[in-house]
């Protein structure tokens, strides 16, 4: 290993060992104490969350700074919406979550069933990507109440193509999400992430730090219910998505 990639290996395990050891030693008994003490469980997983992947990117920032970070104010300023973006890499859903305090999101199924990992994000609230089988009542249960959690300040933030993108194009979208803005008569956010793919590519294990790169996150589209609370179809959301997303080809 040369001296250059001794620096992407160095930021790697550095944040493998938040992570892992970090999560054990500074987060473990908090969530524990959460699920024994806390009066809704699930906001205090949340907020749990969201303080865990802050000190994350911090870790990150600091020992990756030649990647800069522009996040609009406006992003984080977000609240009771349903929250589409586009998907680079895999920091794309921990930066979501180290951005607001109250998140649901859809996670894959199969994290559902691992240990630790598993308990936490059914403690939080989020959603499996199935709702088949062993799954089909915590989806409804997190359906029934998706519109309180929304009304109270919540965000569900997806990633619609289901995937990373790796060319950079924004994918076929699922309307899963759009349904659920339809149903709370909730406003939607379009947003667009550029260049978390330049620093954590997708394939490779190691963070690339040696390059200089911008990563930028910002709202393409607003759409409101109107004066009646309704929104326009799923597939008329998707159209509207799709052409905000080729207006704002990075």
């Amino acid at each position: 290993m040369n001296l250059a990639m001794l620096s992407d290996f160095f930021v790697t395990i550095l944040c493998w060992l938040w992570f892992i050891p970090g999560f054990f030693l500074c987060f473990s008994w908090r969530y524990l104490a959460s699920a024994m003490f806390a009066r809704d469980k699930e906001v205090a997983f949340q907020r749990l969350n969201s303080r865990f992947y802050q000190i994350f990117f911090r870790i990150l920032r600091s020992t990756a700074p030649r990647h800069q970070w522009e996040i609009d104010p406006a992003v984080t300023a977000i609240r009771s919406a349903v929250i589409i973006c586009n998907h680079l890499s895999y920091l794309d859903p921990l930066l979501f979550i180290a951005l607001f305090e109250r998140q649901r999101t859809i996670v894959k199924a199969r994290f559902f069933s691992m240990p630790v990992f598993g308990w936490i994000i059914k403690k939080s609230g989020y959603f499996p990507t199935s709702g088949k089988s062993k799954f089909t009542q915590m989806m409804v249960s997190q359906l029934a109440t998706m519109e309180s959690f929304l009304n109270s300040g919540g965000n569900l933030f997806v990633f619609p193509e289901g995937s990373r993108s790796r060319d950079g194009k924004v994918g076929a979208l699922n309307r899963g999400a759009m349904k659920i803005a339809r149903l709370c008569k909730a406003p939607i956010y379009v947003l667009q992430i550029a260049h978390t793919n330049d620093l954590f590519i997708p394939g490779k294990f190691l963070f690339q730090t040696r390059i200089r790169n911008t990563i930028t996150l910002k709202i393409i589209d607003r759409i409101q219910p109107d004066s009646q609370r309704h929104l326009p179809s799923a597939a008329a959301l998707e159209q509207r998505i799709m052409v905000a997303y080729r207006g704002e080809a990075v």
